[in-house]
C-alpha cells in the first residue's frame, strides 16, 4: 500500500503542477497574442482594413473549410498552400520590384546581388517594424505595402472565384470555382490573410522575433531561425537520451514481471452478460460502417492531390470538394475510434457488477441514437457551410468551424459533450456500488472512472473559443482537445482498459495492474500535458511556450522507445494457455498498437517535435506521416482490438472466421506501412529539403507539388491505400458476419 500511495501522490503532483503551468502560459498567450487592430491605416490615415473585416474574414475562411483548405501558420491541409507563407513571399517580391523599378528602373531579379541585398534590408525595415499603436488600436502600413495588398487581393479574388486565368492553379490546389461567391466576402478574407501574414513578420514589442517566432522561413524578409530554436532543440534531444537511460535503468532494476499461473479455462465463461452489454454490438456495426466510409473518403481526398477538380474525370469537386471530403475523413476517424472505445466502456462497466442499474438499457439506446444524429447532422452542416449556404453565425453554430479535428459546428460540439457526460453516467452507475464494497479492484476502478471523467470533461475545452476569437488563442484551446483529449486521456483510458482486461482474464494480479497503470500514467502525463505546447511553437505564442513544448514533448517519446517490452509481454501472455488462442487476434492488435506507438507516435513524432525541425517541416507531409501512423496506427488499431475483445466475450462459444481476421490484420498493418514508406515519408523529406533551401512557400507551391517526381510519389500511395482498404472491408465483413449470423448470444 505504501508504494501505491506514493504512486497516487505522484500522479496528483504531476496533474497539479502540469496544469498550473499550462494554465499560466495560457494566460500569457491571451496577453501576448498578435493584436487584432481596430483599423489598419495608411500613413495619411486612410482606412485599409477594419477590425470587423479581419474577424469576419477569419469566419469566411473557416466557412470554406478553414484548416481543411490549405493552412494558416502551418496548421491545416497540404494540397493548397499555406496562405500566410504564400502571401508573405508574394508580398515581398512585389514590394522589392517596386523598389527596384524606382531605384534602378528594372525588376528586382535583374539587379546585382549587392543591390538586391540593399533592397532586402529596406524591405525588412518596413515589414518587420511593429507599428501597432496601443492607444489608437491601429496599425500603420507603408504605401508600398498598400499597393501589395491591392495586387494580392486581386490575385486571391481570381483564385477563389472564377477567373479563367486561374483554372489550372485551382485544379492544382483542389479549390473549386466560386469557392467564395461574393466580392465583399473575398475582401474580408483578404483582410484576414493580411493580418495573419502581418503576425508572421512583425516583431514582438521589445524583441527581435516575429509573433510567430520568425515562421515561416523566408530569407527575403529576415525570417530565419533564432538561437532559441537551436538551443531548445538541443535541450530536447539531450533530455530524451538522458530520460531513456533512466527508463532503461528502471526496467532493469525492476526485473521481470511476476508470473501467475494462467487459469485452466477462460474466466469470462463464468461472467454473466446483461441486457445493456448485448446492445453494444450495434455500436460496433456503426464503427465498422464508419471505418469503411472514412477509408473511401480518404481515397477520394488523396486523389485530389493529383486531380484537384474531379475524380477520374468526374467533376466531383462541384458536389464534394476537397475541403468537404477531408473534413469528413478526419472527423469520422475521431468518431469511429471514440465510438469503439466508448462501446468497450459500456460493456466493461456492467460486467464488473454483473447487473444493469435501472434505465441502463434505455441510456445505452438513447446514447446510440444521439451519436447517430451527431454524426449525420454535423457532416451535413459542414457540407452546407463549405458550399456557402449558411451565413457566418449559422455556420459557426451548425456548419464548419474551420479547425482541424474540431470542424463540427458549435451546436454539434455541445451535443457531443452532453453525450459524453451521458456516457460517463452510464459508466459510473454500475461501478459506484462496487466501490462501496472496497474490493481488491477498487483502485483500478477509481482509475477507470478518473479516465472516463477526463474524457468527458476535456472535450469541453473545445467550447473555450468563440466565433471571432483571436486565432492564437483558439489554437491554444484546440490543442487541448486534439492533444489532451485525443492523445492524452484517451491514452490513459486505454491503459486502464487493457490492464483491466488482463486482470479479468486472470493473467495479471490486480495489485500489479494498478501499479503498472499508475506508473504508466505518471510517465505519460509528465510529458504529455505540457507537451501540448509543441503544437503551437509558431502560433503567435511567447518564446517560453516553445521552451516548455520542446522540453516536455521529448519526455512524451521516452516511454514509446521501450514499447517493445510491452509488445513482448502481451505476446507472452497470448501463449500462456491453450484457451487464450481464442483471444489471439485481439492480443495481436494490441501488439500492433505497440509497434505503431514506437514508429508512428515515437519516431515519426519526434522527427517533427524539435523546434528547429518543425520550423522547416510544419505543414509538410511529415505531419500526415505522423498523424496517420499515430491516429490510426495507435488509436484506430487499439479501437479494433478492444472491439474484438468485447466480441470475443459476447460470442465466446462461436468459432471465428480466422481467415478474415488474418487478412484484415496484415492488410491494415502492411497497407499503412506501405502508405507511410512509399509515399508520405519520401514526400515529406523531399519537401523538407526544399523548405530548408527555398522556404515554406516553395515546398507547398503548385510548381513543386506538381513536379513529375512528386506526382509519382502521390500515385505510389495507392499501393498502400488498396492494401489498407482490403483490411478495412474484411474487418467490417467479419463484424457483420459474426453478429448477424449468430443473433443469439450464448451463455447468457
Amino acid at each position: 500500500m505504501k508504494k501505491e500511495k506514493k504512486l497516487w501522490l505522484g500522479l496528483a503532483a504531476v496533474l497539479l503542477l502540469s496544469f498550473s503551468v499550462l494554465g499560466y502560459y495560457g494566460y500569457e498567450i491571451y496577453q501576448k497574442a498578435p493584436p487584432i487592430p481596430d483599423k489598419i491605416i495608411s500613413p495619411s490615415g486612410d482606412i485599409i482594413f477594419t477590425n470587423s473585416q479581419i474577424k469576419d474574414g477569419q469566419n469566411i475562411w473557416q466557412s470554406i473549410g478553414g484548416q481543411e483548405i490549405g493552412s494558416v501558420w502551418g496548421h491545416g491541409a497540404y494540397v493548397a498552400p499555406d496562405w500566410t507563407a504564400d502571401w508573405l513571399h508574394r508580398e515581398a517580391l512585389f514590394i522589392l520590384d517596386i523598389y527596384a523599378q524606382k531605384d534602378f528602373n528594372t525588376n528586382y531579379k535583374l539587379i546585382n546581388e549587392e543591390q538586391q541585398a540593399a533592397l532586402k534590408i529596406r524591405l525588412q525595415k518596413d515589414l518587420r517594424a511593429n507599428t501597432y499603436n496601443e492607444t489608437t488600436k491601429s496599425i500603420t502600413i507603408s504605401e508600398e505595402r498598400i499597393l501589395a495588398i491591392q495586387y494580392l487581393s486581386n490575385y486571391y479574388k481570381g483564385l477563389f472565384t472564377d477567373d479563367p486565368k486561374f483554372d489550372q492553379l485551382r485544379s492544382d490546389y483542389a479549390i473549386p470555382k466560386n469557392t467564395i461567391k461574393s466580392e465583399e466576402r473575398m475582401q474580408k478574407m483578404n483582410a484576414f490573410f493580411f493580418w495573419a501574414t502581418w503576425a508572421t513578420v512583425t516583431q514582438r514589442p521589445d524583441e527581435n522575433i516575429s509573433y510567430t517566432h520568425n515562421w515561416p522561413a523566408e530569407e527575403l524578409v529576415g525570417n530565419v531561425p533564432t538561437k532559441s530554436l537551436f538551443t531548445w532543440s538541443g535541450v530536447s534531444i539531450v533530455l530524451l537520451i538522458m530520460s531513456i537511460g533512466i527508463m532503461v535503468f528502471y526496467h532493469v532494476k525492476s526485473g521481470e514481471d511476476e508470473h501467475i499461473p494462467a487459469p485452466v479455462e477462460d474466466p469470462l465463461l463464468r461472467q454473466g452478460i446483461t441486457s445493456s452489454m448485448r446492445l453494444v454490438k450495434k455500436y460496433f456495426w456503426v464503427v465498422s460502417l464508419l471505418m469503411v466510409v472514412q477509408m473511401l473518403l480518404g481515397i477520394v481526398t488523396a486523389h485530389y492531390g493529383v486531380e484537384g477538380d474531379g475524380f477520374y474525370g468526374i467533376p466531383l469537386d462541384q458536389i464534394l470538394p476537397y475541403s468537404v471530403t477531408r473534413s469528413w475523413h478526419t472527423q469520422l476517424a475521431i468518431f469511429w475510434i471514440a465510438t469503439a472505445w466508448l462501446a468497450t466502456g459500456l460493456y466493461i462497466a456492467p460486467s464488473i457488477s454483473g447487473k444493469d442499474p435501472k434505465f441502463q438499457v434505455f441510456g445505452v439506446n438513447f446514447l446510440f441514437i444521439a451519436l447517430l444524429i451527431i454524426v449525420a447532422g454535423s457532416m451535413f452542416g459542414q457540407w452546407l457551410g463549405i458550399m456557402q449556404k449558411l451565413n457566418l453565425v449559422e455556420n459557426f453554430w451548425f456548419g464548419h468551424q474551420g479547425y482541424e479535428y474540431v470542424d463540427l459546428g458549435r451546436f454539434w460540439q455541445i451535443f457531443l459533450l452532453i453525450g459524453l457526460f451521458l456516457w460517463l453516467a452510464l459508466m459510473a452507475r454500475p461501478l459506484l456500488p462496487i466501490l462501496k464494497k472496497k474490493t481488491e479492484e477498487k483502485n483500478l476502478i477509481i482509475m477507470f472512472l478518473i479516465s472516463c471523467i477526463a474524457i468527458a470533461m476535456f472535450y469541453g475545452a473545445g467550447l473555450m473559443w468563440g466565433r471571432q476569437t483571436n486565432l492564437a488563442i483558439a489554437e491554444y484551446w484546440r490543442w487541448w482537445v486534439v492533444h489532451l483529449w485525443v492523445e492524452g486521456f484517451f491514452e490513459v483510458f486505454a491503459t486502464v482498459v487493457i490492464a483491466f482486461l488482463f486482470v479479468r482474464l486472470g493473467l495479471l494480479k490486480t495489485k500489479t495492474a494498478i501499479h503498472n497503470v499508475l506508473f504508466a500514467t505518471i510517465i505519460f502525463l509528465s510529458g504529455g500535458i505540457l507537451g501540448t505546447f509543441h503544437h503551437i511553437y509558431f502560433s503567435g505564442t511567447p518564446t517560453a511556450v516553445m521552451a516548455l513544448g520542446a522540453t516536455f514533448s521529448a519526455l512524451e517519446i521516452v516511454p514509446l522507445t521501450l514499447i517493445g517490452y510491452e509488445a513482448y509481454h502481451n505476446y507472452k501472455l497470448s501463449k500462456a494457455t491453450r484457451w487464450l488462442k481464442d483471444y489471439k487476434w485481439p492480443i495481436y492488435f494490441m501488439i500492433a498498437v505497440a509497434f505503431w506507438n514506437f514508429l508512428g507516435a515515437g519516431i515519426f513524432g519526434f522527427i517533427i517535435n524539435p523546434p528547429i525541425a518543425l520550423y522547416y517541416v510544419q505543414g509538410l507531409n511529415t505531419t500526415p506521416l505522423h498523424s496517420h501512423t499515430a491516429l490510426y496506427g495507435v488509436y484506430g488499431t487499439l479501437g479494433i482490438g478492444l472491439m474484438l475483445f468485447v466480441l470475443r466475450s459476447l460470442y465466446r462459444d462461436i468459432r471465428w472466421n480466422e481467415k478474415l481476421l488474418k487478412i484484415s490484420f496484415w492488410s491494415l498493418n502492411i497497407g499503412l506501412l506501405a502508405m507511410a514508406l512509399l509515399s508520405l515519408l519520401p514526400m515529406g523529406v523531399w519537401q523538407a529539403l526544399e523548405s530548408i533551401e527555398h522556404g515554406m512557400w516553395y515546398a507547398r507551391s503548385a510548381e513543386f507539388m506538381q513536379h513529375p517526381g512528386m506526382i509519382i510519389l502521390k500515385w505510389l500511395r495507392s499501393i498502400g491505400d488498396i492494401i489498407f482498404a482490403i483490411g478495412m472491408v474484411t474487418i467490417c465483413w467479419f463484424v457483420f458476419d459474426l453478429t448477424l449470423k449468430n443473433k443469439t448470444i450464448l451463455n447468457k
